[in-house]
């Protein structure tokens, strides 16, 4: 384990990841929660590794192909975070956490038929299934276009007439390679600053 040795200074890999706790508290959880949200900080740390390190087995050969580039973890993730900050409603606002999630305050009582269902379907159903759709789909995206060039370098390299493609579609793979590095940690970050507010809007119905 990382923090299991004790030191007054951390280096190497203990030093990594409480920079990366760090953030995750300070960025993401007291952005999105405030006071009251650290208590959370486990679920969110564990969201964002998982979904970074699914990600990035895109750009590691031999392996290159993303593990949230098929629906069924992308969905896994997105109904546990439904799960979650459905337990954190509960918990904070008892069974009347039902009843403020789909009658929001403010709004006439005569649109409450109109807006009771649409809110029920945004945040019980719509909100697993984005974040689901949208790990999915970017994280497929980036795994077909590294393939597509890597292939076409691949296969224009054999062609003499075609060498001077090749720069070009090798220069193409290399930038994709580093732009889905990118897009990895991006995804892992939106999935768990979105995870943070569910949970923050769960806590306090006045969200």
């Amino acid at each position: 384990m990382v923090g299991n040795k004790q030191a007054l200074v951390p280096r190497g890999m203990r030093n990594l990841a409480e920079v990366a706790v760090d953030f995750l508290d300070k960025g993401v959880l007291q952005q999105t929660i405030g006071h009251g949200g650290e208590k959370y900080l486990p679920y969110i740390a564990a969201i964002f590794f998982y979904v970074f390190f699914g990600n990035i087995f895109e750009v590691i050969p031999t392996f290159q192909m993303p593990g949230n580039a098929r629906m069924a973890t992308p969905l896994f993730l997105g109904v546990m975070t439904l799960v979650f900050f459905v337990a954190v409603g509960i918990k904070n606002q008892g069974p009347k956490y039902f009843y403020n999630a789909c009658f929001p305050p403010g709004v006439p009582k005569a649109l409450y038929i109109l807006v009771a269902p649409i809110e029920f379907l945004s945040t019980f159903i719509v909100r697993p299934f984005s974040l689901a759709v949208r790990l999915f789909a970017n994280m497929l995206a980036g795994h077909i276009l590294i393939v597509t060039f890597a292939v076409l370098t691949a296969a224009l390299w054999g062609f003499s007439i075609s060498l001077i493609i090749v720069p070009f579609s090798f220069g193409m793979l290399v930038a994709m390679t580093g732009f889905e590095i990118m897009v990895s940690f991006l995804q892992a970050y939106v999935f768990a600053i979105l995870a943070a507010v569910y949970i923050g809007g769960a806590m306090h119905p006045e969200h």
